[in-house]
């Protein structure tokens, strides 16, 4: 290894032609992941002549407070080739000289002595601290040489790919259960097959059975005869007629109601004289579209004040501070403490507990929420308005714990096998994170490994 700064293999904040006034992909910094390699989305916006210029391959660092502490930074990737991006202005972008080093020069800004440098080189108001990328250019390091810069480079990625994969099969799981709840409670599908079959003169209960599994009706003679009864029983539950309503058509016997029929609201807080010793803790800022990205461990009486609800499984959470966000999560692991600044739907029968999450986080109710959203800098929602998010279910008791409760056994696997791919992700993050220093710093020697192009 060579004693170098980092300026010997990147280029800080590279020029990058763009046309003032044209729309081009764009990155904000909400969008930047705290503990993850992947930008979460890519808009479009108009360029103004100001911001960050990048494009795939570059690594993008967050420069200002608190954004910078929190570890936001990623490496911009599924850009249209050729494709130049802008994003915020809080951004230093690092390109590596050679492609190369694309990987490496990622993981070398997250490095924990690198952000360790970063951030005592910050300067500015409370608050608004920031670091210049010319501060960030001094920073010295042994650097390995480039074929091992390769390999490091390597090796690492393969754990983000994992990791990108896993959240890849998580969203096709929660889209497939999001499908299902759509076509049961928005759409009505099973009523509107029923009511189909009978104006042809067929079996309504056989065209409800199909529109619910997805099958034809040959395909439903080859299903196995518990399997089959299970489905007759759920069809059973949806009526054959549509009436109308303030909210346009709903099946009959059903009606407009909200969660807190399902629900209760912030069931447990932790107080000094119940409290543990220690606290995992769940902030708005490190939870977003469903993943909660990052926890801290504190010693109960050194945690934040706002560390005070008891997350159990199965609860939703909904921050109700700046809705528009997205700061929720389906709580799918034991020993969690949420802020203060969540709203915690504690499901009254396990069986409501994915219903409860799927209607409190639908793109629409995040909306309203936001919209209803007020307090100037910090505008937000009571907690009594997600706990009265509005939804349709049968009348009856009965009717409506049947349903709720077959929706559950047709979900709860697919919420299950997202946890696991979570769990593992948890694995592999750890994992990384332990790597990356030993791999940079040369304490584990890559000499002897074969890399993609040996």
């Amino acid at each position: 290894m060579s004693f170098e700064t980092i300026k010997d293999i990147v280029n800080f904040n590279p020029s990058r032609p763009l046309s003032k006034g044209k729309e081009f992909p764009f990155i904000d910094m909400a969008s930047l992941p705290i503990n993850g390699r992947d930008v979460t989305e890519i808009s479009h916006k108009v360029f103004n002549g100001g911001g960050a210029k990048f494009k795939n391959g570059d690594t993008l660092f967050a420069r200002i407070t608190p954004c910078l502490e929190n570890g936001k930074t990623a490496k911009v990737e599924n850009l249209p080739v050729g494709c130049i991006a802008h994003g915020s202005t809080e951004f230093i972008v690092l390109s590596a000289k050679s492609k190369d080093d694309e990987d490496f020069v990622y993981y070398l800004a997250r490095l924990p002595d690198f952000r360790s440098y970063a951030i005592s080189r910050m300067e500015g108001t409370s608050g608004r601290q920031r670091v210049s990328w010319q501060a960030l250019a001094e920073f010295n390091l042994r650097l390995p040489e480039k074929c091992k810069r390769k390999k490091i480079g390597e090796i690492l990625k393969l754990l983000d790919d994992k990791i990108h994969l896993n959240n890849q099969i998580n969203q096709t799981l929660e889209s497939i259960a999001q499908a299902i709840f759509r076509s049961w409670f928005i759409d009505f599908n099973p009523v509107r097959a029923k009511i189909a079959a009978k104006q042809t003169g067929q079996d309504s209960e056989l065209a409800a059975m199909c529109a619910i599994s997805g099958k034809n009706e040959a395909e439903l003679e080859q299903m196995a005869k518990e399997d089959f009864a299970e489905l007759q029983a759920t069809a059973a539950l949806f009526p054959d007629e549509l009436v109308e309503s303030e909210l346009g058509e709903v099946p009959k016997g059903w009606f407009k109601t909200d969660l807190s029929i399902l629900a209760d609201l912030n069931v447990q807080s932790w107080t000094k004289k119940n409290c543990p010793e220690k606290v995992t803790y769940v902030d708005l800022s490190n939870t977003k579209w469903g993943v909660i990205q990052q926890t801290e461990e504190f010693i109960f009486e050194n945690a934040p004040s706002r560390a005070r609800r008891v997350l159990k499984i199965g609860d939703t959470i909904v921050g109700t501070v700046r809705p528009a966000n997205g700061s929720y999560a389906f709580i799918q692991r034991e020993n969690l403490t949420g802020s203060t600044g969540f709203a915690v739907l504690s499901p009254k029968h396990e069986n409501y507990a994915e219903f409860i999450y799927i209607v409190a986080t639908d793109k629409e109710n995040i909306k309203r929420l936001a919209h209803l959203a007020d307090g100037g800098a910090y505008p937000a929602v009571s907690y009594d308005t997600v706990l009265t998010t509005p939804c349709i279910l049968p009348i009856e008791t009965k009717d409506r714990d049947r349903i709720l409760g077959l929706f559950h056994q047709n979900v709860n696997e697919l919420y299950n096998l997202l946890a696991a791919k979570t769990r593992e992700n948890e694995y592999l993050v750890d994992t990384r994170d332990s790597l990356l220093p030993k791999l940079l710093s040369g304490e584990l020697d890559v000499s002897d490994l074969q890399g993609e192009g040996d």
